[in-house]
């Protein structure tokens, strides 16, 4: 037997400790181990300083935890001796024991193991304390998901931000909800909500902290402020650059890692940077028959260019970026280091670097001095030194590439690629994906390419804190090439804004007699599965089965049934409903009364919605606005898994107009939303205000998507129409939706009477 039986008087003043021992004796697989935790924690603590550790023990055990949880203890307790009290593994034991209870053994084992290597990092008992209070309150919401959580220990609580663990797990079971499978991915880290949080934790101050502050310098400093986006973040070891969109600058949401004021100067860094392209003239360099290590190398020849020139006007922006170029020989012989000691030379003419490339880059710049005004030299400086590593056989990692050093954009912005040559396109394309900044779930690249610039639409800058993450991804149809863009929109998920709806509320009550009506149209609608009907009186067909019993009641003397007949009829409604709303700017439009078109919309899918859930149709309402087509944002003010109550309406009430109208984007969420609900019967109605816009297309080429998606919905069985506020009768409602399924409304305040019209016209097909 165990040497800890023979020495139970050392125990006897013990109670927890001695009955502990008991229980470990009569388990041979965890006797052995049980002796050799309690001699190493008794020669470091004393054998009466462990009775709390043997109460945590014990509590397991009366959870019955199971071996791999007391193993996990007894591990965890021998690993932190050194820097936790009996007392505190005790608690620990006793939280386990807690959490064990709601998750089970496995999420229990995994939580001491991610304890033990966090451990570390708490600071005192609180931070211990909010560790397992987070666990618990996830085991309680979600017991599948504390195991995954667990794992990533390491990752989810850092140095000094132990209380950004607890909002982590918060907002996964807030914006999951019931959704299990979404749930498990939020906590897996493979949701872009998820993978957002967490690059957020130890990072800041990020975009929205700093946009107001980057606005003014760079007003200050180039005239006039571009327009400036936040690009959520991404997954872990995706390239944080910038990205110039046009007339648009799209700066990471945070740069991950980075704390403090070293935020703040990369920040300054960056946009200063890119705001120096815009203002020194952004070309659009043809790609053609450019290979990737050209794209590259043409690209840090024109980042080169424009410092030398913003240097030249503002000199003291040379001591703001110097610190960013520390690239050295040392760096290793690969091109990437290469490139960055390039980076360095053209922008240090002090520096001298051993390989003859960089010297040569220095000589052909400082020769093109007089010529600083003229993009071309990029192509030219460019062309030559790519000629050369292509000589030197060096290996261009086009999918790898990362523009140096960090606080300049990633290029993209200088190339059209609208003329390229298929023999290079792929290449190309691996450059492309490797200065995306966005990343689809489950994906390997990001949907983000720089679009032309060709602002077309009416949109307006929002604050940041406005921009949700990003859900999916769609094509789109570029009518000016031909071809459909796959993951070309990024569409994202925007949190209600619940407002009071009481005044909301009114409205409906002033508008009673219109509520009734439409309450009667909608209840008129035959929307369903048609049924046979056997044995009846009259019919389109012959009951076989009633003739048949007929004649041999007639053979056998007997009075037939004379209900011989088959028919179909529409017995249940079986029937699944989207409305779609514009909140566009324009609907901020104020009529007569006072209300806004946005107004006047809300109340036409409050009757609606009152009156489908009555009847207890599915019924789904999602509202979409767009800022540049990877900023498409749909908030989702009514689910189809959700009822329609108080709170939908305040969510409904909340709505607020802003930003364009990329209707494509919106319709194909719309449509991936409803293919998913079971019914015979699936319509689709969009509330939309005007034409389709948006700052960075051409309103036509936005119109021509829209009809092609309206044509794909179809295809797959979905009726899809518009309600198009068009006083004047010339707008594109009857080309996007086709004659039969768009109803221009001249009086925006006869939109609710119209939308319930439009749907019992429809449903009645």
């Amino acid at each position: 037997m165990t040497a800890l039986i023979h020495r139970a008087a050392p125990v006897r003043d013990a109670p927890a400790l001695a009955r502990l021992a008991g229980l470990m004796r009569a388990r041979e697989t965890l006797a052995a181990r049980f002796e050799e935790t309690w001699q190493q924690l008794a020669r470091r603590h004393g054998t009466a300083a462990l009775e709390p550790w043997a109460q945590g023990a014990l509590a397991l055990v009366e959870v019955n935890a199971g071996a791999g949880a007391l193993l996990a203890f007894w591990r965890a307790g021998v690993e932190l001796s050194g820097q936790l009290s009996p007392a505190v593994l005790g608690e620990i034991g006793h939280a386990a024991a807690a959490l064990c209870r709601e998750a089970g053994g496995r999420a229990t084992v995994a939580a001491l193991d991610g304890f033990v290597a966090i451990a570390p990092r708490l600071a005192g008992e609180g931070e211990r304390a909010l560790w397992w209070r987070a666990l618990l309150t996830l085991a309680r919401a979600a017991p599948d998901c504390v195991e995954d959580v667990a794992a990533q220990a390491r990752r989810l609580v850092l140095p000094g931000h132990v209380a950004e663990f607890e909002g982590f797990v918060a907002a996964g079971l807030k914006a999951a909800g019931r959704d299990r499978a979404r749930r498990r991915a939020f906590f897996a880290l493979e949701d872009p909500l998820a993978l957002g949080l967490l690059a957020r934790i130890g990072a800041g101050p990020g975009f929205a902290e700093l946009e107001s502050e980057l606005r003014r310098v760079l007003a200050a400093l180039w005239g006039t402020a571009p327009q400036l986006q936040p690009v959520p973040p991404a997954g872990e070891g995706t390239p944080r650059r910038v990205n110039i969109a046009g007339p648009v600058l799209r700066l990471p949401d945070i740069f991950p890692s980075v704390q403090g004021e070293a935020a703040r100067h990369l920040y300054r860094a960056a946009a200063l940077h890119a705001g120096a392209h815009l203002h020194f003239g952004n070309p659009r360099f043809p790609v053609r028959r450019f290979r990737p290590v050209q794209i590259a190398l043409a690209g840090l020849i024109e980042d080169a260019r424009i410092e030398a020139l913003a240097i030249a006007r503002y000199p003291g922006l040379r001591r703001l970026w110097a610190p960013y170029h520390v690239a050295s020989a040392e760096d290793g012989p690969t091109l990437a280091a290469l490139l960055a000691r390039l980076a360095r030379g053209l922008f240090d003419p002090g520096y001298s670097d051993p390989d003859a490339l960089v010297g040569k880059a220095q000589a052909l710049f400082a020769a093109a001095g007089t010529r600083l005004d003229d993009p071309a030299i990029s192509l030219d400086i460019g062309t030559r030194l790519a000629n050369d590593i292509g000589q030197r056989r060096l290996r261009f990692d086009a999918r790898g590439h990362v523009v140096e050093p960090a606080y300049r954009d990633d290029g993209l912005g200088l190339w059209d690629f609208s003329d390229i040559d298929p023999e290079v396109s792929d290449e190309v394309q691996l450059l492309v994906e490797a200065a995306r900044m966005e990343r689809r779930e489950g994906a390997d690249g990001p949907p983000d390419a720089t679009p032309a610039p060709a602002p077309a639409g009416r949109a307006r800058p929002q604050p940041s804190g406005a921009t949700g993450a990003v859900i999916a991804t769609y094509p789109e149809w570029d009518a000016q090439a031909g071809i459909e863009r796959a993951d070309w929109t990024s569409v994202r998920a925007m949190l209600p804004a619940p407002a009071d709806p009481r005044p909301l509320l009114r409205a409906l009550e002033a508008a009673a007699p219109a509520r009734q009506r439409i309450a009667r149209l909608v209840k008129a609608a035959k929307v369903g599965r048609a049924a046979r009907l056997k044995r009846q009186w009259e019919g389109h067909d012959l009951d076989l089965d009633a003739v048949i019993e007929a004649a041999i009641a007639r053979r056998t003397g007997e009075m037939p049934d004379l209900r011989v007949f088959r028919s179909t009829a529409l017995t249940q409604r079986d029937l699944a409903v989207l409305v779609l709303v514009d909140m566009s700017q324009s609907t901020r439009q104020r009529l007569a009364g006072g209300a806004s078109v946005l107004d006047v919309e809300k109340l036409a899918v409050a009757m609606l919605g009152e009156a489908l859930a009555a009847l207890g149709d599915a019924f789904a309402l999602l509202a979409f606005a767009s800022n540049g087509r990877d900023d498409v944002r749909l908030c989702e003010v009514k689910g189809f898994a959700v009822p329609y109550d108080t709170a939908a309406l305040a969510r409904l009430a909340g709505l607020s107009s802003g930003l364009s109208t990329r209707l494509g984007a919106g319709l194909r969420h719309a449509g991936a939303e409803i293919a998913r609900v079971r019914a015979f019967r699936k319509l689709i109605l969009v509330l939309t205000d005007g034409e389709p816009s948006d700052i960075d297309t051409p309103a036509q080429d936005l119109v021509q998507d829209a009809r092609r998606v309206v044509l794909q919905l179809r295809a797959q069985g979905i009726d899809t129409s518009g309600i198009t506020l068009d006083p004047a009768g010339v707008g594109c409602g009857p080309a996007i939706f086709g004659k039969a399924n768009a109803m221009p409304v001249r009086r925006i305040e006869d939109l609710p009477q119209r939308l319930s019209e439009l749907y019992f016209r429809l449903a009645r097909r």
